[in-house]
C-alpha cells in the first residue's frame, strides 16, 4: 500500500510498503529509490527491521543534504564509490566530474540518491516496486541521456531481490548500488554478527581511499572472512571501508552465494548473491543521532553495508572490469539477499 505522501516544490515524496505472505514487510520510496526499511520475523517469531531507515519520507531529504549524509538505503549512482582526479576519458574525450579533493564519490554532489524518482509500477501480486529516472547529458558531468531502472521485489520466499537497468544515447560509464545499512538485530550493535565471505582478495587503495590499482590477498588481513567469523573484531581493528572481490568460482564457500550474515541473537540469516565483480564493505563506528524507523536505537558499530557494484574508479583503470556501456547497450546489475531463520 501507499502509505503517505508528500509535496515539496513540485515534488512528490511517497513510501510503498509491500507484504508477503510470511508476514514480512518492505518499505520503499521515491526519494533516492530508496530502502525505509526491511521487517522479517525472527525465530520467535517476531517482526524485526533488518534494514537501518528514518521514521518519515520526509526525513530523507534533511539526511541527504546533512554533512555526514550516510545514504540509508539509497540507489547510488551514476557512479558508485570513488573515481580519482574529477574526471575520466572515453575516446579520448575527457569529462570532468564534480569532486572534492581529487576524489568524485557516489554520483557527485547530486547524485541519483538526491533525486525523485518516478513510481514506474506497483505489483503488488508479485510485490514488486519498479522506480525510474531520468539523468540528463552531462549531469554531473557524465556523458548520455541516462534512462535508469530500479526494481524491488520481496519474494515469498523472504528474498529481497535488487535490479538496476540503464540504457544510455552516449558511450559513457555506469556503477549503480543500492546502500542498505544492515542490522540482523534491528537494533544495538552489530558486533555480535557473524560474516562469511566468498573474497579471496581486496582492492588497495592511497590515503584518499582510492584503488591504486594492485589487488592484494586477503590472508592474514582483517578482510579475511573466507570462515565464518564475529565482528566483534571490529572493535579490535576499526571500521572497513573497502573493496573486496567475489570469487570468479561462484559459491566457493557458501552453497553458491557470495556472503552470508547470521545474527545469532534474532536467529537471523541473510545470504547474498549477485552478478557484480565486487562488494564494498562499509562498517560506520557510528551513526548521527537520527529519528530512525520504529525509535530504534544504534550502539557503536551499528551496521553493514553490502554495496555490490564494479570496482571504484574503474574507469581510470584500464585492468579493471570495464564500466563502460556503449549507446544502446543495456546495463543491468542484480543483487538478491535471502533470509533464513536458522
Amino acid at each position: 500500500m501507499i502509505q503517505d505522501t508528500l509535496y515539496s516544490n513540485n515534488e512528490t515524496y511517497t513510501s510503498i510498503t509491500l507484504r508477503n505472505n510470511r508476514g514480512s514487510k518492505l518499505t520503499l520510496t521515491n526519494y533516492g529509490a530508496s530502502i525505509i526499511s526491511l521487517e522479517i520475523p525472527n525465530k520467535r517469531e517476531e517482526l524485526v527491521n533488518v534494514v537501518v531507515g528514518l521514521d518519515s519520507v520526509n526525513d530523507y531529504k534533511e539526511v541527504s543534504y546533512h554533512p555526514s549524509a550516510k545514504f540509508l538505503g539509497a540507489s547510488i549512482g551514476r557512479y558508485a564509490g570513488r573515481i580519482s582526479n574529477g574526471d575520466f576519458s572515453i575516446s579520448n574525450k575527457v569529462y570532468s566530474l564534480y569532486h572534492k579533493d581529487g576524489v568524485h564519490l557516489h554520483g557527485g554532489s547530486e547524485g541519483f540518491d538526491k533525486k525523485v524518482w518516478d513510481v514506474d509500477f506497483i505489483d503488488y501480486g508479485t510485490n514488486t516496486v519498479g522506480f525510474s529516472y531520468y539523468s540528463r547529458h552531462l549531469e554531473e558531468g557524465y556523458p548520455g541521456n541516462l534512462e535508469v531502472k530500479a526494481i524491488y521485489q520481496l519474494s515469498e520466499d523472504n528474498d529481497l531481490k535488487i535490479t538496476y537497468k540503464a540504457i544510455s544515447d552516449l558511450d559513457t560509464v555506469v556503477n549503480l548500488t543500492n546502500h542498505a545499512y544492515f542490522n540482523l538485530n534491528g537494533s544495538g550493535s552489530i558486533l555480535d554478527h557473524i560474516l562469511l565471505l566468498d573474497c579471496f582478495k581486496y582492492l588497495e587503495v592511497n590515503p584518499k581511499q582510492l584503488p591504486t590499482g594492485k589487488e592484494k590477498s586477503v590472508t592474514a588481513t582483517k578482510y579475511d572472512f573466507l570462515k565464518p567469523k564475529s565482528l566483534q573484531c571490529l572493535a579490535d581493528f576499526g571500521l572497513i571501508d573497502d573493496t573486496l572481490i567475489y570469487s570468479s568460482k561462484k559459491g566457493n564457500s557458501i552453497n553458491g552465494k557470495k556472503a552470508r550474515l547470521i545474527a545469532p541473537n534474532t536467529g537471523i540469516s541473510m545470504e547474498i548473491d549477485t552478478n557484480q565483480p565486487a562488494v564494498v564493505i562499509y562498517t560506520p563506528e557510528n551513526l548521527p543521532k537520527w529519528n530512525f524507523k520504529n525509535q530504534s536505537v544504534y550502539n557503536r558499530f551499528p551496521a553493514i553495508c553490502f554495496e555490490n557494484q564494479n570496482y571504484p574508479d574503474a574507469p581510470n583503470h584500464s585492468h579493471f572490469p570495464s564500466s563502460l556501456i556503449k549507446a544502446g547497450e543495456t546495463y543491468e546489475s542484480k543483487s538478491v539477499f535471502k533470509f533464513l531463520v536458522i
